[in-house]
Formats: C-alpha cells, structure tokens, sequence
C-alpha cells in the first residue's frame, strides 16, 4: 500500500489465466483470478499459431516482465504459422476476447502510446514508496 499526498493506492486487478488453450480463448468465468496485490498489476495474452491451431496463454504478470515479453516478442508477432504475439493491459480482464472491428488490423502489434499511462502511475507509486 502506498500513501502519497494523502492518498492511498493498492493495486489489484482481475484477469483470466489458463495454459495452452486451443481453440477457445479462455474468456469464461472459470478463468477469472485475483492477481496478486501491488505485485502482478497488468494481464498479459499470449497467442501462438502453431500447426494444429491457435494456442492461448493468459495470466497475470508484473508490468516489467510484461513489457519486457511483448517488445522482445514483437517481432514473431506476424499472424503467421510460428507466430507469437503477447501483449499486457491494466484493466479488469483486459486479456479476454477482443470484439472485432470493421477495419482489419494488426491486433498483435500493440501501440507504445497504450503503456505511457500506466507506466507513469506506476513511477509514481514507485517515487512514493522510497
């Protein structure tokens, strides 16, 4: 728990977890969790195409190893067979089903600008706790 200005923040978020779905995405009740407070504070998809299909990988992370991940792994991130594309959010069960939108895009390829608020709080909450 952080107190800064009189302020306090505790960081918890929901987000759905499963191991190597195929198929199915995993975005059902049973796969809701609790991540751990102030310590796993995004949620991270992966999606692997792979020969017999689409695998998922969903859980929750730390916004470091997040990041880290998703920009080490963007370029594999084609929409191609191999191809491994993980991306982090920070809203409750942000890694769930994406709703399809009229124009085709890469879903993959996440914008930097996306991160820049969540970092910036969670430097904050950093300055705050030293």
């Amino acid at each position: 728990m952080c107190v800064c200005a009189g302020v306090s923040a505790a960081l918890q978020i929901q987000c759905y977890q499963c191991e190597d779905i195929r198929q199915d995405d995993c975005s059902s009740p049973e796969f809701i969790v609790n991540c751990t407070v102030n310590v796993q504070d995004m949620c991270q998809k992966e999606v692997l195409v792979m020969e017999d299909g689409i695998h998922y990988r969903k859980s929750c992370a730390s916004s470091g190893a997040c990041l880290i991940a998703s920009s080490g792994y963007q370029q594999f991130c084609t929409g191609k067979l191999n191809s491994v594309c993980i991306t982090c959010c920070n809203t409750a069960l942000c890694n769930g089903p994406r709703y399809k939108r009229r124009a085709t895009s890469h879903a993959c390829r996440p914008s930097v600008s996306h991160y820049t608020a969540p970092l910036l709080g969670l430097i904050q909450l950093y300055l705050c706790s030293h």
